[in-house]
């Protein structure tokens, strides 16, 4: 069987005693201040204790405890829409022009000198214009034989060699000048003439088409709405249908008939009316 000390109360040990079983200052001190205080917080602590334990054990026997959350979200599922155009116009300041010629000869090496020969004089005279040489290009060239069919069968009796030349004039006043220069020179075709704006320039149009037809579509909702009683709300999606510009209806001038026949050419006069850039926009706002 283990000992059992009983310690004495501080009062009941005589002054002078000296003892291993007696109790010191320290240890009074700490009886005296922390038993009744857990005596207070021991209900506490052991109800909060059981109830730890039981949801432990709730969990283990019966799956976790259900929570339910109640979410409500509400959509616009209609929408007010609305377009608008924006149009502005501009006189082209540049014009593309095609140059062509077509030379038949007993050879091919004949048809091409003679075809290469108009071709390089025409870039002569467009250069003493004050054309760039990066705005006359090459776009076709081609070699084909020339068929004879008399007699009933087919027999080449010669070559056929076309080229053309695509040119950018800017200005367009300049166009004129440089169809005159072509054909003087030999080019025995000229056509597909367009007048055109330049690209740094027609952005600069489509901007203000694009402004333009942004306020008109914001005047009409605001209209309408004012005059149906409609509340408008947050405008949430701007689409755009860009219609770019409309450039003239091409030309096309064949010189061949006149040259071989000898008339004289009248010269060339060009009219590059204006060139349309539109652009139309959808907006839509949601309503209260």
């Amino acid at each position: 069987m283990g000992r059992y000390h009983v310690h004495p109360r501080r009062e009941d040990i005589p002054m002078g005693i000296t003892s291993k079983n007696r109790l010191t200052n320290s240890s009074i001190k700490f009886y005296t201040k922390y038993i009744p205080m857990w005596k207070e917080v021991r209900t506490p602590l052991i109800t909060v204790l059981f109830i730890f334990i039981a949801v432990i054990a709730y969990t283990k026997l019966l799956g976790p405890i259900p929570f339910t959350v109640n979410s409500i979200s509400t959509v616009k599922d209609s929408l007010f829409t609305v377009e608008g155009t924006g149009e502005v116009t501009a006189i082209p300041d540049t014009a593309m022009v095609s140059m062509g010629v077509s030379k038949t000869a007993a050879s091919v090496e004949t048809a091409q000198t003679q075809v290469n020969e108009v071709i390089n004089q025409i870039t002569t005279e467009l250069k003493n214009l004050g054309i760039d040489t990066k705005d006359i290009k090459t776009v076709n060239y081609s070699v084909n034989p020339n068929y004879d069919y008399t007699g009933g069968t087919q027999r080449i009796n010669g070559y056929i060699v076309n080229a053309d030349v695509q040119v950018k004039i800017k200005p367009v006043d300049k166009a004129n000048q440089a169809i005159d220069i072509a054909t003087k020179a030999g080019a025995t075709n000229v056509g597909n003439v367009q007048f055109v704006i330049d690209d740094e320039k027609r952005v600069e149009l489509e901007e203000q088409a694009r402004k333009e037809a942004i306020e008109k579509a914001k005047a009409k909702a605001e209209s309408i709405a004012r005059t149906s009683g409609i509340r408008l709300g947050r405008l949430v999606d701007v689409q755009e249908n860009s219609q770019g510009y409309q450039p003239p209806v091409r030309m096309q001038a064949t010189m061949e008939k006149d040259a071989m026949i000898g008339n004289a050419v009248p010269a060339t006069e060009l009219n590059p009316g204006e060139n349309k850039v539109s652009t139309s926009v959808s907006l839509s706002y949601e309503t209260l």
